[in-house]
């Protein structure tokens, strides 16, 4: 039966059957039409934009359906369309962990980034398939919205994150109930032809907010004498953040699936499958994508949505490319932020010209001194800009920018807000050459210009300004993560005078009682950061070296370098020869550290972490195994790479690979001729039968729990 019938034959029967008088199976029978009717509308309306009744219909069935839950308390459940709003206001949101790590997608600005990307992935695929691929393509448009990742088991709803940091997002699942286009239950349609929802299954994709249902959110809250948005990207961010869900419910907020993360049971084997799957379950996907068979025919499409853009209802950002079969994605893998097998093709950036009315220098947590551009306001693309980046001095002094000059802005990749050129730069009556001064304006320490590098630093580990910056960096998740010590605290801490140095961040117990009476404090507030500051002590070494901010130390070059060397103490007497030993550290690192460890305040404040109790030692998780020649057989795990798939009977897959690379393995994300090992679990993906084609050896958990324990 169609919707209209279906809608038809309802509207027949309320009328002829009150719900008064209904016994409780008549009830039950009629919740689960009205779910079914309710929840076609709900998509005819707000996914497919196509509705096929008059709003005063919908609500006619909406309250026979609030009705009919309000005599029979026990029909509500949590996927009913009267669930949408529910729940009191949060204190603050929770922290959700991915189970799928989020990642980032590469950038690319022209087609020349996109035919070496695409090069770049035929290569890949040659190499492991021993043949020349032509792989088809996936094109779909980058929605300038909010990525999030919504958990449906049973079929229902039960968990919404944002992306976060692509590791943690926060969990707005009250929010996402909220918004009609997001259905709380899979599939949408009961029919005979509608495909079966996993067992559980994460669906990614972006919430947005169309450009007129922006301006008319505007202008009612211009009218209530509430704070406007400045785009239509802010509004659904905002949106989204409200702690009240009552308010997220009055914000004309909507979703485009593009994906998913981890899901039980069998799914698509390309991209373009994948999403009709998607639109069969009941979500909205893109209409504008497209599967191409060849680059040029991808390019074309870039190049008609850069001058179509406006076009549409909705803001977009680019167009994204993916290889669309996903045993080919599984070959290709991931970088560690990005997968190979997509790329984010970048609109070019929005401009608008205005005067430059100052250059100030802002110092960074590593010293780094950068010139930045005070604007007179202007509007690019949606957003007020007042202030934008000047690089360095040398792109200053090579397109003669000067204070009062008419200036082109840019925002690159329409994010990023930048000095371009000068309009008129030979007209008369211009201010003086911009000369860069020559003491740091926080700390009036002397700048240093390095060799061979463009940007000046203050050498002075105490300027207050880098300080602050490098504060925020050591009380950061990915290094000391101390719970309760953010942006808004750094600030405090430092201005307050209570922080000099980082180990000043160990002896704020000291001072509770000060901090307990400071305002917007009070004994849970500083009782939390000090938990947070405590717990800290334990972290392991590789995030304390991350943490301290050494120029060009990140996750990784620290997380090798602790694999050479055991303990704080011993990298202080480290030599750049003995530091560029390490696999994957260069020269500029290594030179880097021992520069340093040079000076006396840095040896000083690695002393005091110490004698503070914090952790400076390799932990047992970071030591690197070393197996002697000849040890250890086919069973040795040092040196094997495994592949991990499917859903493991005990271990997290987070568990299985700190435990191989802690016994000294290394674990990839895609299956290769390279590939020593694929660990099989439940449900198994595409990697499983890529092994089988190789001929990789498969093992269970419990083999690889008899190979961990032969390297115990």
């Amino acid at each position: 039966m169609n919707l209209i019938d279906a809608t038809r034959d309802l509207q027949q029967y309320l009328f002829q059957y009150p719900i008064e008088r209904l016994a409780e199976s008549e009830a039950r029978s009629l919740s689960e039409r009205l779910h079914a009717v309710l929840r076609g509308h709900n998509h005819r309306y707000y996914v497919d934009d196509d509705p096929v009744i008059a709003d005063v219909e919908y609500d006619q069935l909406y309250k026979a359906l609030e009705k009919l839950e309000e005599r029979f308390p026990d029909l509500v459940t949590p996927d009913s369309p009267t669930q949408r709003v529910g729940g009191a206001p949060l204190d603050e949101f929770e922290k959700v962990e991915h189970p799928q790590a989020m990642l980032s997608l590469s950038n690319a600005f022209n087609a020349d980034d996109v035919r070496a990307w695409y090069d770049r992935c035929k290569r890949g695929l040659q190499a492991a398939l021993d043949q020349e691929i032509e792989p088809a393509l996936t094109a779909e448009l980058k929605i300038d919205g909010l990525a999030v990742a919504l958990t449906y088991a049973g079929g229902s709803l039960s968990v919404a994150a944002t992306r976060g940091s692509g590791l943690v997002g926060e969990n707005i699942t009250h929010n996402v109930r909220t918004i009609r286009a997001i259905p709380l239950a899979i599939p949408v349609s009961q029919g005979p032809e509608a495909p079966a929802a996993p067992e559980r299954i994460e669906v990614r994709g972006e919430i947005y907010m169309r450009k007129s249902e922006f301006d008319q959110l505007n202008e009612r809250l211009a009218g209530q004498q509430e704070k406007t948005f400045a785009n239509p990207r802010n509004a659904a961010a905002g949106s989204l953040r409200q702690l009240d869900p009552a308010i997220t419910a009055t914000r004309p907020l909507r979703f485009f699936a593009y994906g998913v993360g981890p899901a039980t049971g069998t799914m698509p084997a390309s991209q373009h499958a994948l999403l009709e799957r998607l639109g069969a379950f009941g979500f909205a996907t893109n209409e504008q994508t497209k599967r191409f068979t060849t680059l040029d025919e991808a390019l074309a499409y870039y190049e008609y949505w850069v001058d179509h853009r406006d076009d549409l209802d909705y803001e977009i950002d680019g167009v994204v490319l993916k290889i669309d079969d996903f045993g080919y994605q599984d070959i290709l893998g991931f970088r560690s932020k990005a997968p190979r097998w997509a790329l984010a093709v970048k609109f070019p950036a929005r401009e608008s010209t205005t005067t430059l009315t100052d250059i100030i220098l802002n110092v960074g947590r590593t010293g780094v001194v950068k010139p930045e551009a005070v604007l007179e306001p202007v509007e690019i693309g949606g957003v007020t800009v007042s202030q934008a980046t000047l690089h360095n001095e040398d792109y200053i002094r090579s397109r003669d920018i000067r204070i009062d000059d008419t200036v082109v802005v840019k925002r690159a990749g329409d994010v990023i807000p930048a000095v371009v050129k000068v309009v008129d730069e030979n007209r008369p009556g211009r201010g003086e050459e911009w000369k860069m001064r020559e003491t740091c304006p926080s700390c009036e320490t002397s700048l240093v210009r390095l060799p061979d590098e463009a940007d000046y630093y203050c050498m002075n580990a105490e300027c207050p300004a880098q300080f602050i910056r490098l504060l925020e960096h050591y009380a950061s998740r990915a290094a000391m993560d101390v719970e309760g010590l953010g942006s808004k605290m750094a600030v405090l801490l430092a201005e307050q005078g209570f922080v000099h140095r980082l180990s000043d961040v160990y002896r704020l117990h000291e001072r509770r009682d000060v901090l307990e009476n400071l305002e917007g404090f009070g004994e849970k507030k500083v009782q939390n950061l000090l938990d947070g500051i405590e717990a800290s002590k334990q972290r392991p070494l590789a995030r304390l070296l991350f943490g301290l901010g050494i120029r060009h130390v990140g996750q990784d070059a620290a997380e090798r370098i602790v694999t050479g060397f055991a303990s704080l103490e011993a990298l202080e007497g480290a030599t750049q020869e003995a530091l560029e030993a390490i696999d994957g550290i260069g020269p500029i690192t290594a030179e880097s550290v021992v520069d340093w460890f040079k000076l006396e305040n840095n040896r000083l404040l690695a002393q005091e972490l110490r004698n503070l109790g914090v952790n400076t030692i390799r932990t047992e998780a970071e030591t690197p195994v070393v197996v002697a020649e000849g040890e250890g057989g086919e069973a040795t795990v040092a040196g094997k790479k495994f592949v991990l798939t499917g859903t493991l009977p005990t271990l997290a897959r987070s568990e299985a690979k700190a435990r191989i690379k802690q016994a000294g393995g290394k674990v990839s994300g895609s299956v290769s001729r390279n590939t020593d090992y694929v660990v099989v679990g439940e449900s198994p993906g595409s990697k499983y039968d890529k092994a089988q084609e190789l001929g990789i050896a498969t093992i269970d958990e419990e083999g690889l729990l008899g190979l961990l324990a032969t390297a115990d």
